[in-house]
């Protein structure tokens, strides 16, 4: 044992935070079984009932997959360079050197366990041993979480995951935190239990936590009911908003949860896809590439940590997907968390997913082993600065087809620029009032831009007999002129109960993607963008 760990507490008890149905679930008596007796030689085994491996019809899987180092680890690297553009957009061939590997039907030494007669089997919760192992190293290095007896747990993808989660905390009728915004299939996984959920304010670095504080301190349990115990968060790359915690803000968010006794369930399907601030282009032209000469472990460390770097009490839960990274269709994610919380979830998935898609393991799997975990590292460093490019390419766009003005709103940015942009006049700048048509803050994460606009009180009298809002009629308006954003309603909990609805005729917000944005459709999309709000805004 490292000394670190050994400095480091174990989890404190947390078990009276599950609800009566987390604390209802029994091992399975066959799942039990079949974990004491599967992998012993020798013993004639007819108590389960899988099917013959014999019997599997894909006798072999050969994998060609690209080199850990398919792609620089630097952003300058591939935007400066004309062949590393055309091939980053499609418009060139790309000329990877693709490694193989075969996942044979019958077991070998030396595999890993990583065959089809395992994979396509009937596997534990857990998954398979190998990947579930070099998992849990990976996170320990990559998250360093600050107490010693954590765990971690494949799982089918963050939205598993949650499942998962809402199933031992969560009783119907809970009151769930969130953010100011909160990421729409999470809101939706709370329906069918009657969850309602609270929306606490943010600014550019994510949820205040002053304003956690002072809404926990304020609850009346006479009349809302029972306080909130569980908090959702997406602290990276926030979904739809784009924003980041940094390492300070995550502690004042922690005290405050340990102050009230709060579980935080950290969902950071982003946490790879750290960009950094966004630079325009003749910035980017005149500075040095950074970061081209960075160690694995430095910039791992450059990397906003997770919540488990302060969680000292393993009241974090905190979920991971190969999904933005790898693919979302190998449907495999992981929690980290504590023992206790690490067996409950294992006992919700034995009678519901159960393990992992085998096949998608095994090829995970072999990328591992094959790159091995610095190679996966670098990996992860070329697909972050791919969508840096990406998101470069796209602010770079409404730069050029706005007038955007920078400026600084220190007490909601925390200092960091917000981005407002004017109508251009035949390429000048419009002479008298100018009014704003919309602003946003480049996101430092993820792969959303978050825009707002204002509507002006005109648009309100005008379509005051109008059932849909100002957000959605400009929502609609875009969308017949040739592009669709996801609108802020989504990301906003309207349900029973509510008390942070925004106003959506004063502002809309709309979430852009811009993981798929081709440098022709950022430009077409700027270009409508520019057209609709001109024609919408018409006096």
């Amino acid at each position: 044992m490292s000394s670190e760990k050994m400095h480091k507490q174990d989890a404190i008890d947390l078990s009276h935070h599950l609800s009566v149905r987390g604390r209802s679930y029994e091992r399975s008596p066959l799942k039990a079984l079949i974990a004491r007796y599967d992998d012993r030689p020798g013993l004639i085994k007819l108590f389960s009932g899988a099917p013959h491996e014999d019997y599997f019809p894909i006798t072999s899987v050969d994998v060609h997959a690209l080199p850990y180092d398919n792609f620089s680890a630097t952003p300058a690297s591939l935007s400066n360079s004309v062949s590393w553009f055309k091939r980053f957009f499609g418009l060139a061939p790309a000329q990877p050197k693709p490694i193989t590997f075969t996942i044979n039907h019958d077991p070998a030494p030396g595999d890993n366990g990583l065959n089809l007669t395992k994979a396509l089997q009937y596997n534990p919760v857990r998954g398979l041993d190998y990947v579930a192992a070099t998992i849990n190293d990976f996170a320990a290095r990559a998250f360093q979480p600050a107490y010693a007896d954590f765990k971690t747990l494949l799982h089918t993808g963050n939205t598993d995951g949650w499942s998962r989660v809402l199933q031992i905390l969560a009783e119907p009728g809970d009151t769930i935190i969130g953010e100011e915004w909160i990421y729409a299939s999470a809101l939706t996984a709370g329906a069918p239990a009657n969850l309602k959920f609270i929306s606490i304010e943010m600014d550019d670095e994510g949820l205040l936590p002053e304003k956690l504080r002072e809404r926990l301190a304020g609850w009346d349990e006479s009349v809302k009911g029972k306080r909130p115990h569980l908090m959702y968060t997406v602290p990276v790359g926030q979904n739809p908003s784009g924003r980041t915690m940094g390492l300070k803000r995550k502690q004042e968010v922690y005290d405050v949860c340990a102050e009230f006794d709060i579980i935080i369930l950290e969902d950071d399907p982003y946490y790879f896809l750290q960009a950094g601030l966004y630079k325009p282009k003749d910035v980017r032209a005149r500075t040095a590439t950074s970061g081209a000469n960075q160690t694995d472990e430095e910039w791992l460390a450059s990397l906003a940590p997770s919540f488990l770097r302060v969680d000292t009490q393993g009241r974090v839960i905190r979920i991971d997907t190969v999904s933005k990274f790898l693919a979302p269709g190998l449907r495999l994610g992981w929690f980290t968390t504590s023992p206790l919380f690490a067996e409950r979830l294992e006992r919700v998935g034995e009678v519901a997913t159960q393990a992992p898609n085998g096949l998608g393991t095994a090829v995970v799997g072999g990328l591992l082993r094959e790159w091995t975990q610095d190679g996966f590292i670098r990996w992860l460093r070329g697909v972050r600065a791919l969508y840096t490019v990406r998101r470069d390419y796209f602010v770079d766009a409404l730069y050029d087809t706005f007038d955007v003005e920078r400026s600084v709103v220190t007490e909601k940015t925390d200092g960091r620029d917000v981005c407002v942009a004017y109508a251009k006049q035949n390429g000048m700048r419009e002479k008298g009032v100018r009014r704003p048509l919309f602003e946003f803050i480049p996101p430092t994460s993820g792969l959303f831009i978050w825009l707002k606009v204002a509507f002006p009180p005109y648009l309100r009298h005008r379509y005051h007999n109008s059932k849909e809002s100002l957000e959605m009629l400009f929502w609609t308006s875009l969308a017949d002129n040739g592009v669709v954003f996801s609108p802020g309603n989504f990301f906003s909990y309207v349900g029973k109960g509510a008390e942070d609805v925004p106003d959506f005729n004063a502002e809309g917000h709309y979430r852009i993607s811009f993981s798929h944005v081709s440098p022709a459709d950022a430009r077409k999309t700027a270009q409508i963008l520019d057209a609709t709000l001109r024609e919408f805004f018409a006096a």
